[in-house]
């Protein structure tokens, strides 16, 4: 399998709760190519779980594999786009996307592969520009150039397009699904939002409340480009809303007996 999560636990320590349960029993297979989607309440853990694929943050129980080698560190081979585009701003487009290639490759072939990725974002006009320039979606396609420039086997997305407004998002779902399918790259990608799941995803993953485990493993099976008022579409979006409704309501008995008790 090309990633493998065999019974992954996290449990951190913290000065106020003590040692506290991420998750754990997380047993997760993702295939070559695959656009696999996250979801989950709050606190579940699915920004904890991509940030260990991504070797930012240890494990505590099982392992993690990509390719067969156990992740214990980050890497070029798994590429990271957060929800802030994480740039630098004393650097203009360009020289923020070439900025990790400086290290593996000549100056003449850090710039070549640059311009490759800026016009597969549809920036290649605003290389010269910095970043204060750009809008907030904008700021995301440098983030993604950067991100695929190094050419990595798998990109995790955590929320890329939760910051921006509608409209914006629309987009860059679309921009998103051309570059997939021209870069046959493996996605791992977190969201809040069941639509954006579903219009993106080959499978849709749902983590319950913490201490999270894997809950549903929805595998969607609608031709693209999906259409919201398609009806497998709106019956998997009802699906999936009833189970995360089931545990959100969890997580407010928790806190509502928690508060009680004090």
């Amino acid at each position: 399998m090309f990633l493998q999560m065999d019974k992954v636990g996290k449990t951190f320590n913290d000065k106020e709760e003590g040692r506290f349960e991420v998750f754990s029993d997380i047993d997760l297979s993702i295939e070559e190519n695959q656009f696999v989607s996250l979801l989950g309440p709050s606190g579940c853990g699915k920004s904890t779980l991509l940030s260990m694929v991504a070797g930012l943050e240890t494990v505590t129980e099982g392992s993690i594999k990509l390719e067969g080698e156990e992740i214990k560190k980050a890497g070029p081979d798994r590429g990271m786009v957060f929800q802030e585009a994480s740039l630098f701003p004393w650097l203009n487009v360009k020289e923020n996307v070439m900025f990790p290639l400086k290290q593996q490759l000549s100056k003449q072939e850090a710039s070549k592969r640059t311009d490759q990725f800026l016009k597969m974002v549809h920036l290649s006009r605003f290389k010269e520009n910095y970043t204060h320039e750009l809008s907030g979606g904008m700021q995301q396609r440098v983030a993604i150039a950067r991100a695929l420039a190094m050419d990595p086997k798998v990109l995790l997305m955590d929320e890329p397009f939760g910051a921006l407004d509608e409209q914006t998002r629309h987009i860059l779902h679309e921009e998103l699904m051309k570059i997939w399918q021209e870069t046959k790259k493996t996605i791992l990608f977190v969201t809040h939002s069941i639509q954006e799941a579903i219009k993106l995803s080959d499978r849709v993953i749902v983590m319950g409340t913490r201490p999270g485990k894997i809950i549903a493993d929805f595998t969607i099976d609608v031709p693209r480009p999906r259409k919201r008022d398609d009806e497998r579409v709106i019956e998997l979006e009802k699906k999936v809303m009833e189970l995360l409704e089931g545990e959100i309501n969890k997580v407010l008995k928790e806190e509502l007996s928690h508060e009680g008790s004090h």
